[in-house]
């Protein structure tokens, strides 16, 4: 958003979108105690960023932006 707003766009949201949650159950022994699991999760949180009247300026800032992992960005035009 500031890199957006930062290279004179508009810019509407963050809008949060559902959170995705993906559940696995997993065998605690491969062999015995059958009634013994572990339950994992991961949780996929999404928000949209409506950029109004983009420059080409702002374009290519986000194209080189620079992101921690496990973040992505889709950019659609």
């Amino acid at each position: 958003m500031e890199t957006a707003r930062r290279t004179g766009a508009k810019v509407a949201g963050p809008i949060p979108l559902p959170t995705k949650i993906n559940k696995y159950c997993v065998l605690r022994s491969p062999h015995v105690d059958k009634k013994s699991r572990e339950q994992f999760e991961i949780r996929t949180h999404k928000r949209l960023l409506d950029i109004v009247d983009p420059t080409q300026q702002t374009v290519d800032a986000l194209m080189k932006l620079d992101l921690s992992a496990g973040v992505d960005v889709e950019i659609k035009l």
